[in-house]
């Protein structure tokens, strides 16, 4: 089956079986390597990505559900020559990463959750990244680089 998808503002084109995850679509027909796959069914939160701007488990929908729509990945946070993104920038100053291979997903909840609340408290932090499992870091660094940059954007505290 032949789709096309809008991933990070680019369109990505390709035949792919029923079955083809749109991890799989994400990092081998697009090449973009940064939505990574840890558990394959949907708990770890590393493949997580947003579609039309909903977080989703790209381990556990098809590419063919993908078709049509626009995707964005941790690549599409701060695309080539571009500064980091405000949450990547504060994961490197709170140390909120160690082997890196959550971030992608952390940060991608953290962004659709700051742009559904801008200033929220650190429980509802802790909520929205719940779905997301760091074997790494503890969490504090994590939670307080999204109040960081909670704290510092014009709707934040």
């Amino acid at each position: 089956m032949r789709i096309e998808v809008e991933i990070n503002g680019a369109r990505h084109a390709g035949e792919v079986e029923p079955r083809t995850l749109l991890s799989d679509f994400i990092r081998h027909t697009a090449g973009l390597t940064g939505t990574h796959v840890g558990c394959e069914h949907g708990v770890c939160g590393a493949c997580t990505v947003q579609i039309d701007g909903e977080t989703v488990r790209s381990c556990l929908m098809l590419a063919v559900q993908a078709n049509g729509r626009s995707v964005l990945t941790v690549e599409g946070l701060a695309p080539d020559g571009a500064e980091l993104h405000p949450l990547q920038q504060a994961f490197h100053e709170r140390h909120a990463l160690q082997c890196g291979f959550c971030t992608p997903g952390f940060l991608l909840s953290a962004e659709a959750l700051l742009r559904e609340r801008p200033d929220p408290t650190e429980r509802e932090v802790r909520e929205a990244l719940a779905g997301n499992l760091c074997r790494c870091t503890g969490y504090e660094g994590i939670v307080e680089a999204v109040l960081d940059v909670a704290r510092r954007s014009p709707g934040g505290a």
